[in-house]
């Protein structure tokens, strides 16, 4: 039975060594993630902005591909945020703690997950709530829909 509990405090205490290499993997992933947006920067400026255009059809779809690469963007800063994070949470002693009920995160999640602030359950849950608030948003946004009058969604704004 003492071998057990062994087992479960070294699934979730990390040694100085595991610490280091966490922290190692985490800036590794923030040079990576900066070097993806310094390409994505070059690719962009390197476009000559007085080109062809092309049809409707063409600017909807560079329209479209500006879009998800802003989208790209914010997702890839949040990512910086959280490793930001988690690298604080090593220098302070706190690495692989969750930040919503402070249970030990386990060391299989933080190896696929370096950065992740939350054990399984408590992300399970967050997703849950995303998952219905969005569901809810979205059924008040066609309710807001469904209220107004053809004429009014379709008004010539020169009227």
């Amino acid at each position: 039975m003492e071998n057990k509990n062994k087992e479960n405090a070294d699934e979730h205490t990390f040694s100085p060594k595991e610490l280091e290499e966490a922290e190692k993997i985490l800036i590794k992933m923030k040079k990576d993630i900066f070097k993806e947006i310094d390409a994505g920067i070059k690719e962009g400026s390197s476009k000559d902005s007085t080109e062809y255009r092309g049809d409707n059809y063409d600017i909807a779809s560079s329209e479209r591909d500006r879009e998800l690469m802003y989208m790209l963007g914010d997702r890839e800063r949040k990512k910086v945020r959280e490793i930001d994070n988690a690298l604080l949470k090593i220098k302070e002693s706190t690495y692989g703690i969750c930040d919503e009920c402070g249970e030990p995160i386990s060391k299989k999640r933080l190896k696929i997950i370096p950065y992740s602030n939350l054990c399984i359950n408590c992300q399970s849950k967050m997703e849950e709530e995303e998952k219905k608030q969005m569901n809810e948003e979205y059924i008040d946004h066609l309710s807001t829909l469904s209220l107004m009058d053809n004429d009014e969604i379709f008004k010539d704004s020169d009227e």
